[in-house]
């Protein structure tokens, strides 16, 4: 095990799943406020107005807005370099469209990023996690709308300012390529009644919305790469891509093709605008074959071509099998659905685990772009028991982490990828985003909250949290 020597070890939240006090300190509704619990079989629905006696776990979360400083002492004692979190838009400009900021939201975020330089963690800041506010959502169709693009500039240029002394890491939207597989909500296209995830046929409509509404995010983050270049030459900003390693279901010259097109617009598409500047033959081919119409004006050529960004990152949970035979039954994952695979196991809520896939993303994606990439996300989703002395053994997790790591070193020290770090998702538990529920827990700290929103919020070390940090500590040359 040979990992670089100023390697960024840490884990990763987002402010919807923890941070909770949605309506305190003049923060405003977002979107994901709407968002009911769900489960494994019941779909998450977007509601508003809200709807009395209904449980809407983004409202609490697992309370980080309250317990940061708590947490962030439990982040350090594992030893974490850096933090990937995200700053929720709708508590800096309650509706959006404001000229100025809230103040007190910006207040909440000094002092959390004050409390991180106390202990030596780097922030790692992603600007949009799926929060927009939902005044944009309601008034202007959320990101299918061009006007929402000066929206989030000025949002962009708030942050890049009054944090400049605190964050050099940026990313601009996460998952991004999560609307590429025409799923609405990454970008505000929703209405009453819709799942969060939906994987039903869409009529050229709605993908077209889908696919403006990601256009208009391609502009988005090339302007926010170029004002944070101009705001702070020290800046660093990438593009986050829900990464998944996709096989052939056979290897009938079929499902080779047809993998092959899956991987374009599911994995290669936005990686291809936001790093090399412009939109690739095959993406304009499938709009052509699908009648999908994305409105675009000359300027944006220009826009694209000079706001590429400075590293990949992406989370990796799982891979999948692809096949011409649409009647393949497909397992569940992060967004995309995929074929399964007779050779992997699956976790309990369905996903496919495959560390040696992440070997073979890592390789792919540094052979096409030789761009420094960062694993902002990975970890295994399961339903961990609180034993009666406060332990959590949770050795199904750490088997799944040291396998992936596993693969992680030999990426580097193999194939020669150039890696800036790795952040577990889910470092503490929190609300699962697919689900709404908290028994699909991902931590290696256990927070005492239930599905229905009752419980303690006591924090707990599991047996992951000891193991993690044998592993920062030798800088991931014990992973035993």
């Amino acid at each position: 095990m040979n990992f670089p020597s100023d390697f960024l070890w840490g884990g990763a939240i987002a402010a919807i799943q923890a941070e909770g006090a949605w309506d305190e300190c003049d923060k405003g509704l977002c979107m994901a406020d709407c968002f009911t619990a769900g489960s494994r079989t019941q779909p998450r629905i977007y509601t508003y107005p809200l709807r009395e006696g209904v449980n809407y776990p983004s409202h609490e979360g697992i309370d980080f807005y309250h317990h940061y400083k708590e947490d962030i002492s439990l982040f350090a004692e594992m030893g974490f370099r850096c933090l990937r979190l995200s700053i929720n838009w709708a508590r800096i400009f309650p509706n959006g469209d404001e000229e100025q900021p809230n103040e007190k939201g910006l207040a909440y975020y000094h002092s959390v990023f004050n409390e991180l330089k106390k202990y030596g963690i780097k922030p790692l800041v992603t600007i949009s996690h799926l929060e927009m506010p939902n005044h944009l959502v309601r008034e202007y169709g959320g990101w299918s709308n061009r006007r929402v693009i000066d929206f989030y500039l000025r949002y962009c240029r708030v942050l890049f300012t009054e944090f400049k002394e605190d964050v050099e890491l940026w990313i601009t939207f996460n998952e991004i390529n999560g609307l590429a597989g025409g799923v609405g909500f990454p970008g505000g296209i929703i209405e009453d009644g819709d799942k969060v995830i939906d994987f039903s046929p869409r009529s050229e409509e709605y993908l077209s919305l889908c696919f403006t509404a990601l256009h208009h995010q391609f502009l988005a983050s090339a302007k926010a790469v170029a004002l944070a270049h101009c705001v702070n030459p020290a800046n660093r900003v990438g593009c986050m891509i829900l990464g998944r390693s996709d096989y052939p279901r056979t290897c009938k010259p079929e499902d080779m093709l047809a993998c092959q097109q899956s991987t374009r617009m599911n994995t290669w598409f936005c990686a291809d605008v936001q790093i090399r500047g412009a939109y690739p033959a095959y993406a304009l081919q499938y709009f052509e074959r699908e009648g999908i119409r994305v409105s675009m004006e000359k300027e944006d050529a220009r826009i694209l071509e000079d706001g590429t960004v400075d590293f990949y990152s992406f989370s990796y949970y799982s891979s999948g099998t692809v096949s011409a035979n649409k009647d393949e039954r497909v397992s569940e994952g992060n967004v995309i659905l995929s074929g399964l695979n007779p050779y992997l196991e699956t976790s309990e809520w369905g996903w496919i685990v495959d560390p040696i896939g992440l070997r073979y993303y890592l390789s792919e994606v540094y052979g096409r772009y030789q761009l420094p990439m960062m694993i902002v996300e990975n970890g295994l989703g399961a339903a961990d028991t609180l034993e009666p002395d406060g332990r959590v053994h949770d050795t199904y997790r750490i088997d799944y982490l040291r396998r992936h790591l596993k693969a992680l070193d030999e990426a580097i020290n193999e194939d020669g990828v150039e890696v800036m770090g790795y952040t577990a998702w889910g470092c503490i538990d929190l609300v699962s985003g697919g689900t709404g529920e908290m028994s699909k827990r991902y931590g290696m700290i256990y927070v005492d909250k239930n599905d229905d929103g009752t419980g303690t919020l006591k924090r707990y070390r599991k047996d992951s949290f000891y193991w993690y940090r044998k592993v920062i500590e030798s800088n991931g040359k014990n992973l035993n």
